[in-house]
């Protein structure tokens, strides 16, 4: 029998820690985890239909993170109850879980899929975008869902000549980095970055900085998977024409490279270039 909840802590550096807990949350979720950053609680759940969805040409995922004022123990008053529409910050969170995870899924996958990530518990120190991301990966990597991954993230700050692996705010006021890395095992996924005046050499480092402490996260994730990570779907990905492929690169391979070669071509010409290429093939989309 398997129990209640199953925990792994990944030791980054700094004395920082990441805490990874299932089986205890959304029971009923295809993948849920709640992960712990200093007194930062976000759970995150992924859920897909079983059925691929028709007349489809692309993957329908959607990812929602929301931060209720609940998580910093304030409840709403007076008129309006209620929690409103995302704010530009949970929007951005969203998109920023979205990028990294989206290429990941198995190609040929259609089957509508969401994400969705909570703070549970807020505190004033530590920002809990990271964690959502972190958490997204791991209820995808043990669930059912054909998840490429698992991708890890961390936030990089730079802080007296001295890199910081998720820094509180605090200690951003004084960064003069602020890079959010997210990246599998083998490299490096996405890169949300802003700097004062720093030399490229020093960005390069943070981004490495970062990567090294994405593969403790990603091994402990594979760690939860090996535990209790369910078979993944199978997905059969579309079939490739490969004789339409060489008819098509033979026909305009060496005008499509040429139209696209922005140092012989100017982008306003570049693109006038490849729009004349689609006239000769109605139904190529704009």
């Amino acid at each position: 029998m398997k129990p209640e909840a199953t925990e792994i802590s990944v030791q980054l550096s700094g004395g920082k820690t990441l805490k990874f807990e299932t089986g205890k949350l959304a029971k009923q979720a295809h993948g849920s985890t709640v992960v712990r950053m200093g007194d930062n609680v976000v759970l995150a759940t992924a859920v897909s239909n079983p059925d691929p969805r028709e007349g489809i040409d692309f993957f329908p995922l959607t990812v929602d993170y929301r931060e209720y004022t609940y998580a910093g123990g304030r409840i709403p008053g007076g008129f309006i109850k209620r929690e409103g529409r995302p704010s530009e910050r949970e929007i951005l969170t969203s998109r920023m879980i979205d990028r990294p995870v989206r290429p990941l899924f198995a190609e040929g996958f259609k089957c509508e899929t969401q994400v969705i990530a909570f703070v549970l518990s807020a505190d004033t120190e530590n920002d809990p975008d990271v964690a959502a991301i972190n958490a997204a990966s791991a209820a995808l990597t043990i669930s059912d869902i054909p998840f490429l991954g698992p991708i890890g993230a961390v936030r990089v700050g730079y802080v007296d000549g001295k890199f910081v692996t998720n820094p509180t705010y605090s200690e951003m006021r004084d960064s003069l980095v602020n890079i959010v890395v997210v990246g599998s095992l083998d490299g490096i996924v996405m890169i949300e970055s802003g700097a004062k005046e720093v030399p490229e050499e020093t960005v390069v480092e943070a981004i490495e900085h970062g990567h090294n402490e994405i593969k403790k996260i990603c091994s402990a994730i594979n760690d939860l998977r090996k535990k209790l990570g369910k078979p993944k779907r199978t997905v059969t990905p579309p079939e490739f024409d490969q004789k339409y492929f060489d008819d098509l690169k033979k026909k305009v391979g060496a005008r499509l490279v040429d139209a696209l070669d922005t140092e012989k071509h100017p982008k306003a010409e570049s693109y006038a270039l490849v729009k004349e290429i689609k006239k000769d093939f109605p139904g190529a989309g704009d």
